[in-house]
């Protein structure tokens, strides 16, 4: 593709794109016609399959401007092609954002395409002005518009794209659009609404049935029906029928299942502001960004992304976090230093109302509405973005399916030889022209098994079965199997490692510059009039929801240890009193002290507080602060909680205590979560309207520190067990949390993700500043006191003998970790790129980390070649689930669709669970492929052997091999459940390994050995004869020696002795490989655990056992089996028995015990001892010259690591000055050097 003008579309984003322009080409097009003709119709399907060729095909390159045709390129790994018809629009104006006011600057040419009824209708309703012309086309629900100014398509997102400020959409975009500027921007921006189209039963079949591995059956069957194998045509067909239907059932459900989900907010009245002050109703389906409308009291369903102008929400985000709690979204800022940022939606997502989540009430004040301005409409909102990634997924990379399709066209290349050999073998004997043909293709149909692709995802769908009977849903099963390669996951802390809830420890109140001793007690009446209780029990986001309380789990755990109550004004008080102050917090009667009480003027006044304006948890700025006024006073207060040392820094200096850092230190070393409170009593002069419009800058500053609140936040029980058996798996296990530092540091070491002995280096990375470059400062945490003797004897118990000596090796290359805050992750990122590899590869703990950059850290982790499982809530981790090879969920919403796995168990018990059924598929697709693979070679010897006599195998005797054998066992093969414990080491990833293909080739040579010897021992036989319908081998004296070569005696050549005997040896390998391959430990329960696997293979040799030794003649004309002598039965009892067992011994001596054990296994690790010991040497070199011998055969010695993350890992052992010495400094100038800098 080097010729023509080629543009990027969505430039640096994930669906990035190279786009080409083509114009029809007459004389292209009638060859192709002719082609497809000529062809009966195989190059249209062709083209079909590869749309480059269609296009390249039909059409001749022009510029994308003037292109009639695109071809779209990915340019991620992948490359897909897709094709898109550019059409031709009318407008007004060239962009949805000009002002109709203005004439166009520029007049785009006439197309060549037609200008249809739509545009007239745009002719008319814009009469006033001259039309554009607008070239676009349609890719996976996104229209992108042609741009002369840039000379490229964009799309546009929506009001984000003026890059407009926050102060801007307040006084530019918050009265709403009048009724011809929504409807010529609705000629840009479409219908507003996630149009998931559910196809028809008609249209999903025959995209079904074009498969290619449909065509090729239904080319099978033709082939098939003409030599007159009916029965196992019709076979082939009903099978077929069979899984497409199953197929057609399982998309349309999933189509449905879609459709219904977008369906409940797709079509609602809503009321929009038209300007001044007229309001309207209209559907949602018109709104389009820069409308305004109103929020019901009542809530709604969100239509579209909206960003909130006037007023305060309460929404349920579930259907897009996962995260039941509730949220309070709030006016976006109008005023001060965030007002003059861009808007952002993720910058400003507690503004922001998202498509498809719940309004479940209204905060409004007396005359004022709730309104929001319309930010983004359709398959561009944040749902309609998710349900685009469900509609288009990515394929899924993974290195089993791509052997697979080498291995197919390995099979492919050797129905080729057949084919050769067929014809010209036919050829040298005269065989009729038709006869060549229809023997030359059956050879193919009988190497590429049709059956193949039925039984590889029958493993899966077991496994998917028996996840769910765990609690483990998944939705996306290609998934299941990259789950056997995980080999790293990152866990969320809490709700995921810990209790979601946090228990109140205590409180330590500071006063006068200096920490009070720690209380335990918070709701105690000489505390119920201090700043410190009245901050925690106003300084929260709970609401009440028809009588509950409700919000963040935090929030609520402080608030109850007040014991205070909170109120809420209805909707009719509101009205009537228009109060100044919506929420009130009051403590219960029996708290107020006694002087309150005995006064009935001031009888719980000046207890009850009124929160005027609340500023929400911004997990970027770690904070959240309100501005309050207690009853009966003048002025106002601002209360602040948040991370303490964010807290500490926003207050005055005197008023935080000198032992701030190490107080803090102390708890967050214990695993404690610590939240400080800041106070400020404001100006008297301020009135509610002042506040409104005040940003949080001007009011979280020149604080009062009051103190620290402790939560206790306890292990799950079932935490420290799966990640010590995770350990033993060789899984390496992270942290991944928005908490503190030293809280998660705590908590790894409790859980045993950091053991006792092993140090921890904090990376703490500081952005340039001044003249002073970015650097990093590398800080020891102090050990705890050792106990690293239990450890490392568990350690050694519990794993093999000969692997002792590896896991000691990786004990003391990880007896370190690092730990890196979500600052430190961005600073290192952007000014140490060549760091970031280096300190994941031994990072255990990243703590304070924004959701994004959780998405980031997976990313990172996947360059480096781990095969990365991410698990958390679903709260903020809903990016990094997505992105990780296996994200897992353990929130039960089925909303939570960004994850392919979800658990009903809140707890990381389904981690090593979903990573055993995923080793158990993973191998399971290894034996059925390579089952598979073997009896289309068995049987493709079966026949050259027989071609070479002109004969074949009989309908019936396909029909018996192929349904009775191998559809029952390798659907019954794959039913092995996954063995009950991880082990150290993974299954392999590729069908192209060594252990893997070495299997493959002994056996295919064993199969070909005892068939040739079968074949010619046949012939050699004292009774053997040209077989006629006359003869009776059962009954000929061994002196009845015939030497006349088999000649046929009708057209087919059927029943002969050669057939007879082929058909016994060949049904018997069927099941010895079966056996063989159909592994159990270490990944899957043994064998005779999977019964009717066992019950198939036992009534099958029982059944060709018994006709072998006592023909059932009624048995033998429906197989077309010849009878033949006693004793030669007996000998072919010996060959299939002596050929088991050679099976048996070439799969277990050579591959599982010389070959993975001592060649594949010895190579594999990476933390080897580079040398042995002086005393110990001459015996370990006695014990590793048969590995080092083979490992030099199969050149694999000195071969290195595949994997980044090895290399990396080798890199470093080599490595002096890493990792960085205590209290030492790396700079950004020079990244190498390292100055001495104490802390």
């Amino acid at each position: 593709m080097k010729t023509g003008e080629v543009k990027i579309i969505n430039q640096g984003l994930e669906d990035e794109m190279e786009v080409w322009g083509y114009q029809p080409c007459l004389w292209k097009r009638i060859l192709v016609g002719m082609g497809v003709v000529c062809t009966g119709g195989l190059l249209l399907l062709l083209l079909y399959w590869l749309p480059e060729w269609g296009v390249k095909g039909t059409c001749t390159h022009t510029s994308v401007r003037d292109a009639h045709t695109l071809l779209l390129r990915s340019t991620d790994e992948f490359k897909q092609w897709f094709r898109a018809r550019v059409h031709v629009m009318l407008a007004p104006g060239g962009k949805p954002f000009d002002s109709l006011d203005l004439k166009p600057k520029a007049q785009l040419g006439k197309g060549e395409h037609g200008i249809g009824a739509a545009d007239e209708e745009v002719r008319g309703k814009f009469a006033h002005r001259q039309p554009d012309e607008i070239h676009y086309f349609t890719h996976h629900s996104t229209k992108y518009y042609w741009n002369d100014v840039i000379q490229n398509f964009e799309f546009y997102k929506g009001l984000e794209d003026l890059k407009v400020s926050c102060a801007s959409i307040h006084s530019d975009h918050s009265s709403g659009l009048s009724k011809t500027l929504q409807e010529y921007r609705a000629l840009f921006f479409g219908e507003n609404e996630i149009a998931v189209r559910v196809p028809s039963i008609f249209i999903l079949l025959i995209k079904e049935v074009l498969n290619p591995f449909y065509i090729f059956q239904l080319f099978s069957v033709i082939l098939w029906s003409a030599e007159d194998y009916y029965y196992y045509a019709t076979a082939i067909v009903l099978m077929s029928v069979i899984s497409i239907a199953t197929s057609l059932y399982t998309i349309k459900k999933q189509y449905v299942m879609l459709h219904d989900m977008v369906a409940a907010h797709s079509v609602l009245r809503v009321s929009v502001c038209r300007g001044n002050k007229d309001i309207e109703q209209a559907m949602s389906t018109e709104l389009v960004p820069g409308d305004v409308i109103i929020i019901p009291a009542n809530g709604m369903i969100m239509p579209c992304d909206a960003v909130l102008t006037h007023g305060t929400c309460i929404v349920n985000e579930s259907m897009l976090t996962g995260e039941s709690v509730p949220v309070t979204k709030t006016s976006l800022p109008s005023s001060g230093e965030e007002a003059a940022s861009s808007y952002d939606m993720e910058e400003h997502k507690r503004h922001t109302l998202f498509c498809g989540t719940q309004v479940i009430q209204t905060r409004f004040y007396a005359g004022e509405l709730v309104k929001a301005v319309v930010v983004r409409t359709g398959f561009s909102t944040e749902k309609g973005q998710l349900v685009r990634s469900i509609l288009y997924p990515k394929p899924t990379d993974f290195k089993l399916y791509h052997d697979a399709y080498l291995f197919l066209l390995c099979l492919v290349g050797v129905a080729g030889i057949g084919f050769i050999y067929t014809i010209i073998l036919s050829i040298m004997n005269k065989v009729p022209a038709k006869t060549i043909i229809i023997e030359s293709l059956d050879i193919v149909t009988i190497t590429v098994p049709p059956a193949l692709p039925a039984a590889m995802t029958a493993g899966i769908v077991y496994a998917q079965r028996r996840l769910k009977k765990v609690g483990i849903f998944c939705i996306s099963p290609q998934r299941i199997n990259m789950c056997g390669q995980l080999n790293l996951v990152c866990f969320d802390k809490t709700g995921t490692l810990t209790e979601d809830g946090l228990d109140l420890w205590g409180i330590q109140r500071a006063e006068d510059g200096r920490f009070s001793p720690p209380e335990s007690e918070v709701a105690k009446e000489s505390l119920v009039n201090s700043a410190f209780v009245a901050c925690m029990a106003t300084c929260h986001s709970l609401t009440k929801i028809e009588g509950e309380l409700s919000g963040d789990p935090l929030d609520l755990k402080m608030f109850n240890a007040t014991g205070w109550i909170l109120e809420e004004p209805t909707e009719e008080e509101t009205a009537l009193h228009n109060p100044i102050m919506p929420t009130v917090v009051r403590p219960p009667k029996h708290t107020v002290p006694e002087a309150n009480q005995n006064n009935p003027l001031t009888q719980n006044m000046s207890c009850e507080i009124g929160i005027v304006r609340q500023f929400p948890f911004s997990s970027a700025l770690q904070r959240m602060s309100v501005v309050v006024r207690r009853l009966g006073e003048k002025h106002m207060d601002a209360y602040l909680k948040g991370a303490p040392e964010v807290v500490a820094s926003l207050c005055k200096q005197h008023t935080v205590p000198q032992s701030f850092t190490e107080t803090l230190e102390t708890y967050t070393r214990q695993g404690f979560r610590v939240i400080a409170l800041a106070h400020r009593q404001l100006e008297s002069k301020l009135s509610w309207h002042k506040v409104q419009s005040l940003s949080r800058d001007l009011i979280e500053t020149n604080m009062d520190f009051l103190g620290l609140i402790i939560m206790q936040n306890k292990i799950k029980e079932e935490t420290a067990g799966v990640l010590q058996e995770l350990r033993q798996a060789n899984i390496r296990t992270l942290m991944v949390t928005g908490d503190n530092m030293l809280t998660a540091i705590s908590v790894a070491r409790d859980c045993g993700m950091i053991r006792s002995h092993e140090k921890v280096i904090i990376a703490d990375a500081v952005p340039p500043k001044d003249l002073h470059p970015a650097s990093i400062t590398w800080r020891y945490t102090d050990n705890p006191a050792p106990t690293n003797r239990d450890s490392q004897t568990v350690e050694i118990h519990l794993e093999e003998e000969e692997e002792v000596c590896d896991r000691q090796v990786a004990l003391q290359e990880q007896s370190y970790h690092f730990a890196v805050s979500g600052r430190s992750f961005a600073v290192i990122t952007e000014h140490f790129p060549q760091l970031i590899q280096k300190l994941v590869l031994r990072a255990t703990v990243f703590a304070r980390m924004a959701p994004d950059q959780k998405t980031q850290l997976v990313e990172v982790l996947q360059s480096i070649d781990y095969t990365v499982g991410m698990c958390g809530d679903g709260a903020n981790d809903c990016g990094a689930l997505k992105r990780a090879h296996s994200g897992i969920s353990l929130s039960e919403l089925e909303a939570s669709v960004a994850s392919p796995f979800t658990s009903s168990t809140a707890n990381i018990s389904c981690v090593p669970n979903l990573i055993r059924e995923g080793r158990a598929a993973l191998i399971t697709s290894f034996c059925v492929f390579k089952f598979m693979a073997l009896y289309s070679i068995i049987q493709y010897l079966s026949v050259t052997l027989l071609y070479s006599i002109l004969s074949n195998l009989g309908d019936f005797q396909f029909l018996f091999i192929d349904i009775a054998i191998i559809l029952i066992i390798a659907f019954t093969m794959s039913l092995n459940p996954a063995w009950k414990e991880l082990v150290w080491r993974r299954p392999p990833s590729s069908l192209i390994s060594g252990p893997l293909l070495c299997s493959v080739l002994t056996q295919i040579i064993t199969c070909l050995v005892f068939q040739v010897l079968a074949f010619l021992l046949v012939r050699q036989q004292s009774w053997y004869e040209t077989w006629t319908p006359q003869s009776d081998a059962c009954n000929v004296s061994s002196s009845g020696l015939s030497l006349n070569v088999t000649s046929p005696h009708d057209h087919k050549n059927i029943k002969n002795y050669e057939n007879t005997t082929l058909f016994y040896v060949s049904s018997f390998q069927y099941l010895a490989v079966a056996i063989v391959f159909s592994k159990g430990k270490p990944f899957r329960q043994p064998s005779y655990k999977n019964w009717p696997f066992m019950l198939s293979c036992m009534c099958l040799y029982t059944f060709l056992l018994f006709i072998m030794l006592y023909p059932v003649p009624a048995i033998d004309n429906f197989l077309e089996i010849v009878c033949v002598p006693h004793d030669w039965r007996v000998t072919l009892v010996i060959i299939v028995t002596v050929n088991a067992a050679v099976s048996f011994m070439l799969e277990i001596l050579i591959v599982d015990i010389v070959l993975w054990r001592l060649v594949f296994r010895a190579n594999q690790g990476v933390n080897r001892p580079s040398e042995p010991s002086s005393a110990d040497a001459p015996q370990v070199a006695n014990d590793r010259w048969g590995p080092s011998f083979l490992s030099w055969l199969f050149c694999r010695n000195n071969k290195p690591p595949t994997v980044r993350y090895m290399h990396l890992a080798l890199e470093l052992q080599d490595d002096a000055d890493w990792p960085p010495k205590p209290s030492t400094v790396t700079c950004a100038s020079d990244p190498q050097s390292r100055v001495s800098n104490p802390l």
